[in-house]
């Protein structure tokens, strides 16, 4: 059996032409226009990958992890030859690799990560978006976003997260710990920074969506810990369009593209 090298990579995408990472029966997913591109380079054998995030349809990201294995006997292969040729090959698909390393035989990009970071972007005005089509919920409807952060802090810490979990769901618990949960405008936009280790699926724009629902006046932010505490999906907000999230970083230890270390 041939010996392999371990490969991390870093990588951007925009997640709406796609059915989301994952390899799927039907339609493009992110992860087979990046197996495809690796295959190519070990002489048309399958290249398997495991992510840090699986990102839904239509979600974005700025800073998913990647890894995969590639035979050893491929000539000069650096960091970056490995990232010029792989997006050579993943042309014309909005996936781009930004830097690759080697990494240890037992390295994961999902198993290893100590951290992962989202942002939530919201257009905030009465015009519809041009610029921002696609990368942004566009919410005509004035928004607080003090009350948005005073909804949002009750959410922070371990907390039994069923009610901002998607039905199918297949996480063995709903408890999750979330360390960052931050309500920010900057003239029309306004931005969510979500911080945790792991999260529940569609967790994200759950809570967004709920946070919404306060930032409009529809809802008290006290109602969001009456949410919380329900542990039933039908009791907290709608979901939020997929489009204006984005995976924007992976913690890890130490970070493989030689960044400085998250601490745990």
């Amino acid at each position: 059996m041939s010996r392999t090298v371990r490969w991390a990579v870093l990588l951007e995408y925009h997640g709406g032409p796609f059915v989301g990472w994952q390899r799927q029966a039907a339609g493009l997913s992110v992860q087979s226009v990046l197996e495809r591109a690796a295959s190519h380079l070990a002489g048309g054998a399958p290249v398997p990958s495991i992510v840090a995030g699986r990102t839904d349809a239509g979600v974005h990201a700025c800073g998913q992890v990647a890894h995969f294995e590639l035979p050893e006997r491929i000539p000069a292969l650096t960091p970056e030859r490995l990232r010029d040729a792989l997006n050579f090959h993943m042309k014309p698909h909005p996936v781009s690799v930004l830097r690759a390393a080697t990494v240890a035989p037992d390295w994961s990009a999902r198993f290893s990560a100590v951290r992962r970071f989202y942002l939530y972007r919201i257009l905030n005005r009465a015009a519809r978006p041009a610029l921002q089509a696609g990368l942004a919920w566009h919410v005509r409807q004035p928004l607080d976003a003090a009350a948005m952060q005073s909804g949002a802090d009750r959410l922070l810490g371990r907390h039994d997260f069923t009610s901002f979990r998607a039905s199918a769901c297949q996480a063995k618990s709903p408890i999750r710990t979330l360390d960052r949960l931050a309500v920010s405008r900057n003239g029309d936009r306004i931005e969510i920074a979500v911080e945790a280790r792991s999260f529940l699926h569609h967790q994200v724009r759950n809570m967004v969506g709920t946070l919404v629902l306060v930032g409009t006046g529809a809802w008290t932010p006290e109602q969001v810990s009456a949410a919380l505490a329900a542990r039933d999906r039908a009791a907290a907000g709608p979901t939020a369009p997929a489009d204006g999230l984005a995976l924007v970083a992976v913690g890890y230890p130490e970070d493989p593209f030689g960044s400085a270390p998250v601490s745990r």
